[in-house]
């Protein structure tokens, strides 16, 4: 297998508030809710870079598709991480999240590693994390 990763997909609970929340809030681009004909294929894709989307799709679907049962979610069960070019940056997004609906859950402060960062968790408890590391190459 190639570690090449071509699309997150988080299974949210209201597709069209998430694809408000991403779209609208968060300013990430979409041609929106897609699939809306198939039995459980509703559907949203988001480009976040050359290679790479961001899905959001029911959490029943994806429990079903997987035929897996479907759990209570947990927000500490993985991060997001938006890595960006500066301090200001990191203070200017979760400013943009918390606008747009997102809980701040760490607000954004120097790091133990020498970085600066904070967190908030989307409408359905994901966590990102917002972070500038001074050993990232420019981004």
């Amino acid at each position: 297998m190639k570690p090449k990763i071509t699309v997150v997909t988080l299974g949210v609970e209201n597709l069209e508030k998430a694809v408000a929340f991403y779209k609208e809030g968060l300013g990430f681009p979409t041609k929106g809710i897609i699939g809306e004909e198939f039995d459980q294929g509703a559907v949203a894709f988001f480009d976040l870079h050359e290679g790479l989307k961001l899905a959001v799709w029911h959490r029943e679907n994806i429990a079903s598709e997987a035929k897996i049962p479907l759990t209570p979610s947990s927000a500490a069960a993985f991060t997001i991480g938006h890595n960006v070019a500066s301090k200001n940056e990191v203070n200017q997004v979760m400013e943009e999240a918390e606008k747009a609906g997102a809980v701040i859950t760490d607000p954004a402060h120097e790091t133990f590693w020498g970085g600066y960062s904070g967190h908030f968790q989307d409408l359905d408890g994901h966590v990102w994390e917002v972070v500038w590391n001074p050993d990232f190459e420019s981004l």
